[in-house]
This record gives C-alpha cells, structure tokens and sequence, in this order.
C-alpha cells in the first residue's frame, strides 16, 4: 500500500497543535485587511485572530482570495513526487472557488503521475466544520486502510456533518454574497438572530430564528439533540467562534448540561472565514443526520 498525504487549505481553522498532531498539510489561503495582503496558516503568523476581528469591528476593509490552481499543483506535486498518493479535503463549493482549483489542479496532475492516487473531496462544510472531518479522516487512517478506502470513508462522513451557527452582524455574510439582503435587513433591523445551517450541498441556509443570543445558542443546542444520534457520543463536538469566548462557554455548558461530559473541541474562525460571518459568530458542528 502506497503512502498517502493528508491536506486541507486553512478554511478549516485547524490550530497549528492540531495540524502538527494531525500531521496535516495546510494550504494557506489569502486575507487581506485595509489592503494589506496576509496568508492565512495554522499558527496566525500574520495576524491573531483577536486582533483580526478587533481590526474588523473597527470598520477595517477586509477581503479574502480562494486558493489558486497553482498553489494545489505546487503541493501536490511535492508529495506526488515522493512516491506518495493526496487525499485533499476543500472548503465547501458551495462557498468558495477553491475546491475547484483543488480538481483542476488534480486533473493536470494526473497525466504526469497516471500510477499515482489523487482523491479531491468537497467537505459541504467550512472552519471546525471541516476540521471535524479532518479528525474523523486521520482517525478512520489510523485503520490503515488505502487511500481509496479512506476517500470512501470521507465521503460518506460529509453526509453525515452536521454544522449550525449563528451571527451578530448579518451585513458582513450579506455583502460576500453569502446570505440575501433581506435575511440581512430583518435580523439588523429587529434584533433578531437567526438560526443559520449548512445544508446537504455545503451552502448557507437560514432555518429559523429567535431573539437574543442566549436564546439563539439554546436553539443550537436544541439542533444537535434533535439530531446527534446515540452512536455518536464518543465523537467530540466542534465549535467555531469570532471572538466571542462567553458565548463558547455558555454553549459548552449547556452541550455538557444535555449530554454529560462530551468532549469539546473549541477554536477560532479564522480571517478567512471571519471575514464574511463578521464578530460574534459561533458555529456548533458534530456527527448526526441531517434534517
């Protein structure tokens, strides 16, 4: 059996512990802040998150750059040429050209090195979304299965990812196109927080709405009981945050008050994702079927 390389661009927010422990290759992508370009890594060398979302809520222009067909082949092609096959996991299509340059990047590929195993998969998912999957990946790896078993395996696992969150500026998702302009202007307008989910194809959904915060991390809650099964207590349970470490603990305790002493993997959302969700976001991500 044939070595493999595990790798994800820097949407899934991995912490540099985890992407070391992981052994994962991150491909960096592009933020740029006031028109200063920046990569996006595991380790925030650029910029740390805190300081991001304080830039952020301060007005500063953010934007950010999908990765190019380039940056995939360049690391591709290293591994490739070590003998080893890529198992590559993007950012939702959904939401972001990048998993398509993933593929393009991997086609070309594939007429240099034709006994070589390239496996490209769209996570339908984003931030710890994906870092979740990434967890299930290396783990399922550790079966020492092939590289065609554990694309299978990956697969399979994005159908069953499950991802709710909330947002405190809706304006932020609205002008990256994200969400229409009329979810927007009700939530800002009426104080209200909707209730939005990542669905089947990896896009933005609204799926309800309540007022207050702590009400909108109660109904999140509320979704991963509806929908986690009892099969799935050993797995960890994700979250994402923009700089809103109260909210993490309030909805931490309320995971552990419904399901007992669940582990609880907790991170920031990275520029690149924070750039469209704005401060304040808090996304719960775990095992389950989907509505």
């Amino acid at each position: 059996m044939r070595e493999y390389v595990i790798m994800a661009d820097s949407s899934c927010d991995l912490t540099a512990a985890e992407a070391t422990a992981m052994g994962i290759t991150v491909l960096p992508l592009t933020f740029t802040v006031d028109g200063c370009e920046m990569k996006d890594t595991p380790g925030h060398a650029a910029m740390a998150p805190d300081e991001f979302f304080r830039r952020l809520s301060q007005g500063a222009a953010c934007s950010t750059s999908a990765a190019n067909v380039g940056q995939f082949h360049d690391a591709m092609h290293a591994a490739l040429t070590e003998g080893k096959d890529v198992l590559c996991l993007c950012l939702s299509a959904a939401l972001s050209t990048t998993y398509q340059s993933a593929v393009i990047a991997a086609t070309e590929l594939a007429e240099e090195f034709p006994e070589a195993k390239i496996h490209v998969i769209d996570s339908a998912s984003a931030a710890r979304g994906s870092a979740m999957l990434l967890y299930r990946i290396v783990k399922e790896s550790e079966k020492e299965k092939d590289i065609d078993a554990l694309a299978n395996f990956a697969r399979e696992a994005v159908k069953r990812q499950c991802g709710w969150f909330i947002v405190d500026d809706l304006n932020q998702l609205k002008r990256g196109g994200r969400i229409s302009a009329m979810t927007a202007l009700a939530g800002t307008a009426l104080g209200i927080k909707p209730i939005l989910a990542i669905d089947a194809q990896g896009a933005l959904v609204a799926a309800g709405k309540v007022r207050g915060v702590k009400s909108a991390i109660k109904a999140l809650v509320d979704k991963v009981e509806e929908q986690r099964g009892e099969e799935q207590k050993d797995l960890p349970i994700f979250i994402s945050h923009a700089d809103c470490p109260e909210n993490v603990e309030y909805a931490a305790g309320l995971l552990r008050e419904r399901f007992g002493e669940v582990e609880i993997r907790e991170g920031y959302v990275g520029p690149v994702i924070g750039s469209h969700t704005g401060i304040g976001a808090l996304g719960i991500f775990f095992v389950g079927d989907k509505a």
